[in-house]
């Protein structure tokens, strides 16, 4: 097979991508924040589903080793492959040769010369492919570090919503115990943190009595 696009549509060379590292060190530290395991959210056969990136190239990109990187029309052939390993019809079935032809408007003998590698796929194929299959723009075509940190980004926004979710059910709570209204009105959680930059004890037993009477002066409704 020859690398590249053919025809009217074709594919414009590929420009260099940036490396996932940055997105993989901010997915790391909201999963750090949220409790979340490093092994749900780098888990390499999701992101490898979900980028269309293979699992050894995704284990190598997310420890900052380089992959190398297919031709054009070798990536498009993996993609498709593993779209049709990990899309499937609701039976559990792969789709069939007819079934993505049908879907995507074109022969089923042009389907089965994109699925073999016998065909150099148009952007139209890969666009009509990638809407059939419902996956974003560009999983057919994006060079593997840009198509994992387009995964990883996805992962950002989904724990970027968690915490989001999480600061919203605090503040409720916060807003419905006078403890906790308390604490945040008088900025005790910082005058805490404060207090443990002190030089002494002294200091310290100073700061806590001070605690202890706004403390006091509040009572937690009964259960």
């Amino acid at each position: 097979m020859t690398g590249g696009f053919e025809g009217p549509g074709a594919m414009p060379t590929p420009t260099p991508t940036t490396t996932p590292t940055a997105v993989v060190a901010r997915v790391g530290a909201l999963a750090d924040r949220l409790g979340v395991p490093h092994t749900e959210v780098f888990d390499v056969g999701r992101l490898s589903a979900a980028s269309g990136v293979p699992e050894s190239v995704v284990a190598a990109l997310l420890s900052g080793r380089p992959a190398g990187e297919p031709d054009v029309q070798t990536r498009f052939v993996q993609r498709l492959d593993l779209l049709r390993r990990t899309r499937l019809k609701p039976n559990g079935r792969k789709y069939t040769q007819q079934e993505i032809a049908d879907g995507a408007g074109m022969s089923r003998q042009q389907a089965g010369a994109l699925i073999n590698g016998d065909r150099r796929p148009t952007m139209e194929h890969c666009d009509a492919i990638q809407r059939f299959f419902g996956v974003h723009a560009g999983f057919l075509t994006a060079e593997d570090p840009e198509a994992l940190a387009g995964a990883l980004q996805r992962t950002e926004q989904e724990l970027l919503q968690q915490l989001a979710d999480r600061e919203r059910e605090a503040a409720a709570a916060a807003s419905d115990d006078p403890l906790e209204r308390l604490l945040q009105d008088h900025g005790v959680r910082g005058i805490a943190w404060r207090a443990a930059q002190l030089p002494t004890d002294q200091h310290r037993d100073k700061v806590a009595e001070w605690l202890d009477m706004l403390l006091e002066s509040v009572k937690r409704p009964e259960s």
